[in-house]
């Protein structure tokens, strides 16, 4: 029997009760890693370990809002707590409250979305490297978009904090690469869970963005499956600094 190719890894999975972070989640269990889920609501969190415990592996669920500094520490700590070390980040957590024209941004949407798709997915990345730099390894894998490629209309700060996203990947890339930690990003374009959930239900909307996406079709969770394990694991130790755009041909 093949052994799973993440067995005995340590996962921390944020934004992972819902969408794309459960589907994440479980994606990383079924190939062997035990996983910690991170959302605000516990409950939620509780669900979606009880699922990664039917599958034969240990999971963790902690309450934590990622746009506060002490719940993303207490978050690390009882990780290690619990686990020992966290051997992958994925800095999903995400959030676009709003679908409106630049002109029209209101502040307290601005600070909601950079509080949480950048300012959290730092401070994640900070607080899980100091553990991993006394393993000298780690991958931390930033659930970046499309949107941060391109220019976004009626998605004005989540494009930008997307954007900022991308290059924080570069830059942590190089900063810890002498630590043996790994950072590269994945880049969703529309999919049918997450963020975008609020854009495809208008249909005519919807079908707008299927008829310009070359595979004619918006994105499946299995879609981004794949990406994520090769970020996980050994296979992309030669790849740092990367992000990988999983959009159906969308930016070509």
């Amino acid at each position: 029997m093949t052994t799973p190719v993440l067995a005995g890894k340590v996962a921390l999975v944020t934004g992972g009760s819902r969408g794309l972070g459960r589907g994440i989640a479980l994606g990383l269990a079924r190939h062997g890693a035990d996983v910690i889920i991170a959302s605000r609501k516990l409950a939620a969190c509780d669900a979606v370990a009880a699922e990664i415990k039917s599958l034969g592996r240990k999971s963790l669920a902690v309450a934590a809002d990622l746009g506060k500094l002490d719940d993303i520490r207490n978050l690390v700590a009882k990780s290690v707590a619990e686990f020992g070390r966290i051997d992958i980040l994925v800095n999903n957590a995400g959030t676009s409250p709003v679908n409106k024209m630049a002109v029209d941004i209101e502040e307290w949407a601005w600070d909601k979305i950079f509080n949480t798709n950048l300012k959290g997915a730092f401070f994640c990345a900070q607080e899980t490297a100091k553990v991993m730099m006394k393993e000298k390894s780690g991958k931390i894998i930033n659930i970046a978009s499309a949107a941060g490629q391109e220019g976004s209309p009626f998605l004005a700060p989540y494009g930008a904090s997307k954007a900022a996203l991308i290059h924080l990947t570069r830059t942590l890339a190089l900063e810890w690469a002498p630590h043996g930690i790994r950072v590269n990003a994945i880049g969703p374009a529309t999919f049918e869970v997450g963020v975008s959930e609020s854009i495809i239900a208008h249909k005519a909307m919807a079908d707008t963005i299927i008829a310009k996406t070359p595979l004619g079709r918006l994105g499946k969770v299995e879609d981004l499956i794949g990406a994520v394990i090769l970020f996980a694991s050994d296979a992309s130790d030669y790849i740092t600094g990367q992000t990988l755009f999983i959009d159906g041909g969308w930016l070509a």
